[in-house]
């Protein structure tokens, strides 16, 4: 695993590179499911180089990947790669900034490896269960435990909007609410410690890669609604320190 750990490491730092000089070209823009959930010419070439490189890389294993240039995946038996070119892309669109590259490796279905660049800061947040997490060449250590009341979160906009598993009582309970608009910008502030709660709706690229990280920083990754964690589908999740999780959970319903 340090082997591909190497590999991958250096293929993140590769797609960085490869994503900047995507973004000082022209590229295209279009809306996929409504006028705000937007995909460019720059998602679909990153995910192509990433996924080339990973079956160079990896050749026997499936890759699961947002814009479908991965492979039909239908179980994670063996090595499995999930991959998020642009995470935040609307962000992306509109600043230019606050967007990141996710990939993360799983084996039999649990987390191995998780990557997310902070693509415009120049920092990489790697590792995974048993063998730590890096802020670059750093290592990371577990964030203080503040408690709910303690904690800023940050919960997607439409729970909140619809009050979805009764999500304004957390954020009531809460010393704040902040939202940055993508996933692993948000997992990234919770390892750090600047937030004490993510929690939104989940599709497989945008959890996978900050689970790995999140758990092995010994943080909850964990589903509120009925369906429970699942690498294949979308889920209502948490990431949050181990306190601020339990108060979480005596709130929603």
């Amino acid at each position: 695993m340090a082997t591909l750990d190497a590999q991958l490491q250096t293929l993140m730092w590769a797609a960085r590179e490869k994503t900047l000089a995507l973004m000082a070209d022209h590229y295209e823009v279009d809306a996929k499911t409504t006028f705000n959930d937007l995909v460019t010419t720059v998602d679909k070439e990153t995910e192509r180089f990433i996924t080339a490189r990973l079956k160079e890389i990896d050749p026997t294993a499936q890759i699961i990947s947002e814009e479908g240039f991965g492979d039909e995946v239908h179980d994670l038996s063996g090595r499995v790669y999930i991959v998020d070119p642009v995470d935040g892309t609307l962000n992306f669109v509109k600043q230019q900034t606050n967007f990141a590259t996710m990939l993360a490796c799983y084996e039999d279905g649990q987390p191995k490896l998780g990557y997310i660049m902070d693509v415009m800061n120049q920092t990489l947040y790697h590792g995974g269960p048993g063998v730590g997490v890096f802020k670059n060449d750093h290592p990371l250590t577990p964030p203080v435990d503040r408690g709910l009341r303690g904690s800023l979160v940050d919960v997607n906009y439409g729970l909140l909007f619809t009050n979805h598993h009764n999500v304004q009582a957390v954020i009531k309970n809460a010393s704040g609410l902040r939202l940055y608009g993508s996933a692993g910008l948000e997992i990234i502030n919770v390892l750090e410690g600047r937030l004490g709660l993510y929690l939104s709706r989940l599709k497989p690229w945008d959890l996978a890669a900050g689970r790995a990280l999140a758990e092995g920083l010994g943080l909850v990754v964990k589903a509120i609604d009925e369906k429970g964690l699942d690498v294949l589908s979308s889920n209502l999740v948490l990431v949050a320190t181990k306190q601020v999780a339990d108060d979480v959970f005596a709130l929603v319903n």
